[in-house]
Formats: C-alpha cells, sequence, structure tokens
C-alpha cells in the first residue's frame, strides 16, 4: 500500500517538518530502509542513525527536526509504531462464509458475515456474532458464545459453555474450557471431581499459542477486558483475572486465585492456589508467590518477597562464597578443623 506523508501524520495525529506529499510505499527498520521506507526512533542514537539511512521519512517525538529527512512528529513514537503497522500491514480479511468442510450443528446461530473455515465444529446451541473469524480446525462446544470481530487462528479449541466477548484473539493450539485439575483422594484411589463451570473471556483480550484456560469446577474462570496472555501460559479452574493484565510466557497460575488490574506476571512465575493480588503488581521471572500481594508491590524470587528484601538476600548470596573463604580462613588461624 501507498500513503503520503500527510496522510501517514493524519493516521497517527502528528505534525509534519518537511515533505508532506513524499510518498510511502512500506516501513522498515533503520538498519534496512530504502527509498520509500518509513522509519522511527526512539532516542537520540536511533535518530542520528535513522537520518544516514536511505527512508524517506522518519517518525519521531516533537522535539526531533531533520534538514535531511521528513519528520513525523508524534507524542510518543512506539505508539505510532503500533498503530502505523497495522497501516501498511492489515490483517488478512475473510470471505464471509461457511466453509463446505465445517460441520454446523443446526441449532448453532452464526451471524452471516462471519467466516467459518474448513474442518471446523460448531456445537449445538452456538452463537457467534458479526465478523468473527474461525481460520480452520477449530471446535467450538455447545452454548458457546463468541463475540463480534473476534478471531480463532488454527485448531484452537473452546470446551462447551465457553463465552468470549468483542474483539478477542485466540491463537494456534490453545485450549479454552479443559477440565480443571480437580481430585479427592477416596480409599487409596485419585477420584475426579466433575469439572461443571465455564470459562468467561472479556472484551479485546488476545491469547497467544498454546495456552492452556482451565474452566471452573462451579462457576467461572474469567478473564477480564484488555488482558494480554503470552503464549504457553497455564491458568487453573476458577481463577480470576482482572483487567488490562499482562501474563508472559509459561506463567503458571493455580486454581482459584484472583488477580486485580494491570498485575503483569513476568516469564515461567508461578502463584500458589488461592491467593488474592492486589492491583498493579508485577511478579519477577521466574518468582513463586506463596502469599498474597498488596496493591503496587514488585515481588521477586522464589519464594517470592518484595523487591527490596529479595534484592538483598540476593547480594548476600553473592557474597557467599567470599565470607565461606573468610571463614575457612580463620579457622585454620585459629587451629580449628574446617
Amino acid at each position: 500500500m501507498i500513503f503520503t506523508v500527510s496522510e501517514v501524520a493524519d493516521h497517527l495525529q502528528g505534525e509534519v517538518q518537511g515533505d508532506p506529499a513524499a510518498r510511502l510505499t512500506g516501513f522498515a527498520t533503520a538498519d534496512r530502509a530504502q527509498s520509500g521506507d518509513l522509519t522511527f526512533a526512539e532516542n537520540e542514537t536511533f535518530f542520528a542513525q535513522a537520518e544516514q539511512t536511505a527512508a524517506t521519512a522518519i517518525i519521531a517525538e516533537a522535539r526531533f527536526t531533520s534538514a535531511r529527512k521528513t519528520v513525523i512528529r508524534v507524542k510518543n513514537p512506539r505508539v505510532a509504531f503500533a498503530k502505523v503497522l497495522a497501516l501498511f500491514f492489515p490483517e488478512r480479511t475473510m470471505v464471509p462464509g461457511i466453509h463446505p468442510g465445517a460441520v454446523v450443528a443446526a441449532s448453532a446461530q452464526i451471524d452471516p458475515t462471519a467466516h467459518i473455515g474448513p474442518h471446523c465444529t460448531i456445537g449445538e446451541r452456538v452463537r457467534i456474532g458479526a465478523n468473527v473469524v474461525l481460520e480452520s480446525g477449530n471446535f467450538v462446544g455447545e452454548d458457546s458464545i463468541i463475540g463480534a470481530d473476534s478471531r480463532l487462528f488454527p485448531n484452537a479449541v473452546l470446551y462447551a459453555r465457553t463465552e468470549l466477548g468483542q474483539r478477542v484473539r485466540v491463537h494456534a493450539g490453545t485450549v479454552i474450557g479443559s477440565d480443571g485439575y480437580g481430585y479427592v483422594q477416596d480409599q487409596g484411589i485419585h477420584r475426579k471431581v466433575p469439572q461443571i463451570g465455564q470459562v468467561i473471556i472479556g472484551d479485546d483480550v488476545e491469547i497467544g499459542a498454546n495456552v492452556t484456560v482451565d474452566r471452573g469446577a462451579l462457576g467461572a474462570t474469567r478473564i477480564g477486558r484488555g488482558t494480554k496472555i503470552d503464549n504457553l501460559v497455564q491458568i487453573a479452574h476458577n481463577v480470576v483475572i482482572g483487567e488490562h493484565c499482562l501474563l508472559i510466557s509459561q506463567v503458571g497460575i493455580a486454581g482459584s486465585c484472583k488477580l486485580g488490574n494491570y498485575v503483569i506476571l513476568a516469564g515461567q512465575a508461578g502463584l500458589a492456589g488461592h491467593l488474592n493480588i492486589g492491583n498493579q503488581v508485577t511478579v519477577g521471572a521466574k518468582a513463586g508467590v506463596m502469599t498474597d500481594i498488596p496493591d503496587g508491590e514488585k515481588w521477586l524470587g522464589a519464594p517470592a518477597q518484595p523487591d527490596r528484601q529479595a534484592k538483598r538476600m540476593m547480594l548476600a548470596m553473592m557474597q557467599l562464597p567470599d565470607l565461606i573463604k573468610r571463614v575457612s580462613d580463620l579457622e585454620r588461624k585459629l587451629g580449628e578443623k574446617p
């Protein structure tokens, strides 16, 4: 697609310094930019590098000017970067309709603008909203609901009674609504506790590839509006996740945890069951959380602790080899056995 600098600036609500009529044919990083490309710079170093390239224009903060390049000046270059990529590389649109290779229950209600791809299975009483895309190989269990403009990538699975809000994206291989891990010991065996709940997911949630979200044992597992979940995350039964949270790859959340809004769980963090995690909490990578965390705190380590305390312990651990050597030297001087 081809845009003028002026058209891109209008889309970004930015200001043009230079030639507004210059034609832009693509977007590239500074080290690969060619004539006709738009690039972006977040600081002085990157801006200086971008000026030396063949790029036609640069997205940068409002304080930057250039005698060599046209600059689209914006409030936040990183936000502008996200918006302009969607402009130059729009997602492939799918033709409405139901592929002849799909299996659709007679009682299912599918909006005529939806796209149901090959090898999809739609269960009884499923409701699918406007502009929904099921790419291929998707299973949608009975009584499930998929809100408008949502998209299931290949082989994503929704068990029965799953509810997705509007503009939800579920990537390949993800399973939503599988049985929670519920067993009770009975005369030497582990007897399964039937998991009869569901999963409810709010608007504007994105779930990465190969994520598993268990349905509630009773009631619902819930994921709040605007939350973004990376690949390979496990969310157990009856977990409640607030709005606009970020869960990074390989996070594991045990059953019945409750997370507030704007929580960040870094990669491989794990939460024990039945915990309450406050609003705007950050948990560091590989942390093992065993207790509740109040609003606004940052915790690190395993077992996880408030960040300042955890950092002191890490520093102390780093000093242990020297401390052991000093103690051994003192023992030798005193004639003690090490």
